[in-house]
C-alpha cells in the first residue's frame, strides 16, 4: 500500500515517487517541515515547505484511508461474504466515500423496515416484484399474506417488498456513485427563508430565494448560507432543474425498469420514485453539502492562513525604543515604553480626549517620556479614539521639533487577549490589564512576529467566517503558518520569549521554557552547542532547532546564521582549501562569488545545500521580511462623516477574503474593496492582486454610516455616481422554480453586491472576536 500512496502524493506535490519517499521517511522518524525544507534538499529534490504540508495532510488521509480499507476487508472476510471483484474494487478505491459505498451491503446496521419485512419472509415477494414481466403486484404479493408474522393484508406485503428493495438499491454502490455524480454536476443548491423569519433574519436577506449550481457555490456564499441555517432562518435544499434526467428517472434507468404501461412497471416507477427521494436523495444531499461545507471551511482555513502569513511575516521596525499608545475615551489613552528590546522602562495613563479634554497635560506627558528614553516610534492602536491620539502623536511631532520620531497606525486586534494571557500575567504580574495591551501594541511595531506569536491566532482577526469551521483543522492549519513564519525569520536564542521559541522546529513549551530558564540561571548563550547542556534537550532536537536559532556576538561568526551546525566542518573545510578566515568571506560578496558549488560536494552535502551555504555566507542572519513602509491616513479624515465620495486615499489591507479585500482607511471602520473593483481586468482570487498588511491607494464609492459601510475601489477610473445608477437599477424578479438563466442571475447580483449582508455580518462578527 505504501507504494501506491507515495505515487498518488506525488502527484499531488507535483514531485516524483523518490521524493515523497524520502520525505515520508524524514516525517516518520522525527524531522520537521522546516528542517527537511531547509536542511535535506538533496534527500527531498528540494521539496519547499508548501508543498511538504500538503504531502503531511495527504499522507495522514491516504493512512486514514488504507487503516479503514483494510478494517473494512477483515469484515467483510469475517461475514464471509468477500469476492475476488468486490476485493479488487475495494482494493482500487482512493476515497473514503466510494471506500464506504461499497462496505455499505456489508456493514452491520440497526434493525430496519428491510430487515423487519425480511424476517416476514417477504424477500422471496421482492425478488418477484423486482425480475417479474407481467401480472399485477396484488395477485404476486396475495400469497406472502401471513398474519401470524406480522403481514395482515396484500397491502402489507407490498410494502415490507417495497422496503426490502428500496434497502437493497440504496446500497447498490454503482447506483449511489452515479447517482452522487448526477447530483454532483446537476443540482442547484437553492435557500429559501422560513416562513415567519424573514424580519429576524434580515442579514441574511440575500439568502431568502436563492439558487445556484451546486458545483460553482464559492466558499464564502457557502458558509453565509449554511449559518443562515444554523441560525434557523434558512431551509437549503438540492434541487435538479428541469432539463436534466430527474433523480427517479436515473434510478429507473440504473435498473433498467421498462416503462411498458403494465401494473408491475408502474409499482416499480413508484418504486423508482420512493427510492430516489425516501433514500437516495436524503443521503446525498446529506452528504453533498457536507462535502461543500468541508471545502468551504478548508478554503476559509486557506484564506486564514494566508492572511496570518503576511501579517506575521510584515515588516518589522526595528530594534528602536518605542511608546505604545492604547487609545481610549472615558478611561483615558495608556501610556508604554519599551527599550529597542522590547523591555518595559516606563507607563501612564493620559486623558487628552473628552470628556477630561486634558490635550496640553497629555502632551508635556509624552514629551518627558521621549526625551527621558530617546524615542523613535510611536505605536498607536486603532481602536476607539485612534484617529484623536494620531493627531496627539502629531502635535507632539510638530511641536517639539522631533522630525526623527515616527508615528504609526498599528492594529490592536488580539492585543485583549494576550493582555490577559497567563503569558502577560507572568511577564508582568504587577501591571494593569490595559498597559499590557499599551506594551503589545508597541512591540508589535517593533517586531510584529515576535509580539503576534503570544496571541491566539484566531484571535488575530484575519479570518473569513473563521467562527464557522472546523476549530482543529483550523487550528492545525494556522500552527503550521506559525511554525513555518518563526522558522523563515530565524530566532535570536538570547532575547527570544518562551511563546516565540515554542515555534521553533523541534521545540515545544516545556523545552522553550527550559531553555530561558537555562539562559537565566547560566548567562547568555555563547555557542549553539551550549544548547545541548538545555534540560531534555537531546540530540535529534538540536538537530532539528539548531539552523533557526541564531546568537548574535557569540564566540562563533556562523552561529549568527543560517548555516547548520552540521555543515560547519564544510565551512572550515573550503576556508582551509583557500586559506581564508571566516571574517574574510562574511558578508565578501567578491570572494564568494569566486566559489564553485560543484567543488564542495561530498556524500554528505549537495549543491543544493551548498548553494545555501554560501548565499547565507554573502548575506548572514538576512531577515526574509520585505522593507518597512507605513501608510499615511489622510488629515481630518477620522470617521465615517468625514468621507466625501470619489475621495482618493491611502489605507491599509486589513483583510483579504474570497469576495474582496477590506482595506484600513483610519475612520475606525474598514472599507471594503469588491473583488470586482481591484482591478481593470477580471480577478479570480483577491489575493492574487492584494496582501493583509500591503498599502494601496483607494476611491470611496458609497458610505452607508447607519450600518457602518463603506465601498472602496482600486479602480481609478471608476465614478461613485455610477456606482450609485448600477446599485440602484432594479433587479428582474426570481421565479421559484430553479432555472439555469435563474442561477446566473444570482450570482451576477452577488458577485455585484460590495455589501453582501451575510459577508459584512461575517466579518464584523470576525473582527469583533
Amino acid at each position: 500500500m505504501m507504494q501506491s500512496i507515495e505515487k498518488q502524493i506525488a502527484s499531488e506535490v507535483n514531485a516524483s515517487a523518490q521524493q515523497v519517499k524520502a520525505a515520508v521517511q524524514l516525517l516518520d522518524e522525527g524531522s520537521t517541515v522546516p528542517f527537511i525544507a531547509r536542511y535535506r534538499k538533496e534527500l527531498t529534490g528540494g521539496l519547499d515547505d508548501t508543498q511538504l504540508r500538503l504531502l503531511e495532510q495527504r499522507l495522514s488521509y491516504l493512512r486514514e484511508l488504507n487503516d479503514r480499507r483494510s478494517t473494512i476487508l477483515n469484515s467483510i472476510d469475517e461475514q464471509g461474504k468477500m469476492t475476488d471483484a468486490l476485493r479488487v474494487a475495494i482494493e482500487n478505491t482512493d476515497n473514503k466515500s466510494s471506500l464506504e459505498d461499497l462496505y455499505l451491503p456489508f456493514k452491520p446496521k440497526r434493525r430496519t423496515k428491510g430487515h423487519i419485512a425480511k424476517e416476514a419472509g417477504l424477500e422471496p415477494l421482492a425478488d418477484a416484484l423486482f425480475q417479474s414481466t407481467d401480472g399485477a403486484p396484488e395477485q404476486i404479493a396475495a400469497s406472502y399474506v401471513n398474519a401470524d408474522k406480522g403481514v395482515a393484508d396484500v397491502k402489507a406485503a407490498l410494502e415490507g417488498a417495497r422496503y426490502i428493495l428500496m434497502e437493497r438499491f440504496a446500497e447498490d454502490a454503482a447506483l449511489v456513485g452515479k447517482a452522487r455524480r448526477h447530483l454532483t454536476h446537476h443540482a442547484q443548491f437553492t435557500a429559501t427563508v422560513i416562513a415567519g423569519k424573514e424580519t429576524a433574519g434580515q442579514k441574511f436577506n440575500d439568502y431568502f430565494e436563492h439558487s445556484e449550481a451546486l458545483s460553482k457555490v464559492p466558499s464564502h456564499r457557502a458558509l453565509a448560507m449554511l449559518r443562515g441555517r444554523n441560525e434557523g432562518i434558512l431551509q437549503l435544499k438540492l434541487l435538479l432543474p428541469d432539463d436534466v434526467e430527474s433523480g427517479e428517472g436515473l434510478v429507473a434507468n440504473h435498473l433498467q425498469f421498462n416503462n411498458n404501461g403494465s401494473a408491475i412497471a408502474k409499482w416499480r416507477q413508484q418504486l423508482a420514485q420512493w427510492t430516489w427521494r425516501v433514500k437516495l436523495l436524503l443521503q446525498l444531499e446529506n452528504e453533498l453539502v457536507g462535502k461543500l461545507r468541508e471545502q468551504s471551511e478548508l478554503e476559509a482555513i486557506q484564506v486564514f492562513a494566508r492572511n496570518l502569513k503576511e501579517l506575521l511575516m510584515a515588516a518589522p521596525a526595528g530594534h528602536k525604543a518605542t511608546i505604545g499608545l492604547d487609545p481610549g475615551l472615558r478611561t483615558g489613552t495608556k501610556v508604554a515604553v519599551v527599550d529597542a528590546t522590547g523591555k518595559l522602562l516606563d507607563h501612564t495613563t493620559i486623558y487628552p480626549h473628552a470628556p477630561q479634554k486634558q490635550w496640553s497635560q497629555s502632551l508635556s506627558v509624552l514629551s518627558a517620556l521621549c526625551k527621558k528614553h530617546q524615542v523613535s516610534l510611536i505605536a498607536i492602536g486603532n481602536g476607539t479614539a485612534s484617529r484623536e491620539t494620531d493627531k496627539l502623536a502629531g502635535e507632539l511631532i510638530k511641536l517639539n521639533q522631533l522630525p526623527h520620531l515616527q508615528k504609526i497606525m498599528v492594529s490592536e486586534a488580539g492585543a485583549s487577549v494576550y493582555s490577559a494571557s497567563e503569558f502577560a500575567a507572568n511577564e508582568f504580574p504587577d501591571l494593569d490589564v490595559s498597559i499590557r495591551g499599551a506594551v503589545s501594541i508597541a512591540r508589535r511595531l517593533q517586531d510584529p512576529l515576535s509580539e503576534l506569536v503570544k496571541i491566539d491566532p484566531k484571535s488575530i482577526g484575519v479570518g473569513q467566517y473563521q467562527h464557522d469551521v472546523n476549530q482543529n483543522a483550523l487550528g492545525q492549519s494556522l500552527d503550521a503558518v506559525v511554525e513555518d513564519c518563526v522558522n523563515a525569520v530565524g530566532v535570536d536564542v538570547n532575547t527570544a520569549s518562551v511563546p516565540l521559541l515554542t515555534h521553533v522546529a523541534g521545540l515545544n513549551k516545556v523545552l522553550a521554557q527550559n531553555i530561558v530558564s537555562f539562559r537565566e540561571s547560566n548567562g547568555a548563550f555563547e555557542t549553539r552547542k551550549k544548547l545541548l547542556k538545555v534540560a531534555r534537550l537531546g540530540a535529534k532536537t538540536y538537530e532539528q532547532c539548531a539552523g533557526f536559532l541564531k546568537i548574535s556576538q557569540g564566540n562563533n561568526p556562523l552561529d549568527t546564521s543560517s548555516v547548520h551546525p552540521e555543515a560547519y566542518p564544510l565551512v572550515n573545510k573550503i576556508l582551509a582549501a583557500k586559506q581564508w578566515t571566516i571574517d574574510d568571506v562574511l558578508g565578501n560578496s567578491s570572494k564568494l562569488a569566486t566559489l564553485c558549488a560543484a567543488d564542495y560536494v561530498d556524500d554528505q552535502f549537495g549543491i543544493p545545500t551548498i548553494t545555501d551555504i554560501l548565499s547565507e555566507l554573502e548575506k548572514p542572519g538576512r531577515d526574509p521580511r520585505p522593507e518597512f513602509k507605513t501608510a499615511e491616513f489622510k488629515d481630518g479624515v477620522e470617521t465615517l462623516a468625514d468621507l466625501k465620495l470619489n475621495m482618493v486615499l491611502e489605507g491599509v489591507v486589513s483583510n483579504v477574503t474570497n469576495f474582496g479585500a477590506f482595506v484600513d482607511i483610519g475612520v475606525h471602520q474598514d472599507g471594503l474593496v469588491h473583488i470586482s473593483a481591484l482591478a481593470d481586468g477580471f480577478v479570480k482570487d483577491p489575493a492574487d492582486i492584494v496582501k493583509a498588511g500591503q498599502i494601496v491607494r483607494v476611491k470611496v464609492l458609497e458610505v452607508d454610516i447607519p450600518r457602518k459601510r463603506i465601498a472602496l475601489t482600486m479602480r481609478m477610473s471608476d465614478d461613485a455616481q455610477d456606482h450609485e445608477t448600477k446599485k440602484t437599477q432594479p433587479r428582474a424578479s426570481k421565479p421559484r422554480k430553479s432555472s439555469p438563466n435563474r442561477t446566473q442571475s444570482n450570482q451576477a447580483n452577488s458577485n455585484n453586491s460590495g455589501f453582501g449582508n451575510a459577508f459584512a455580518d461575517a466579518f464584523a462578527k470576525a473582527k469583533k472576536n
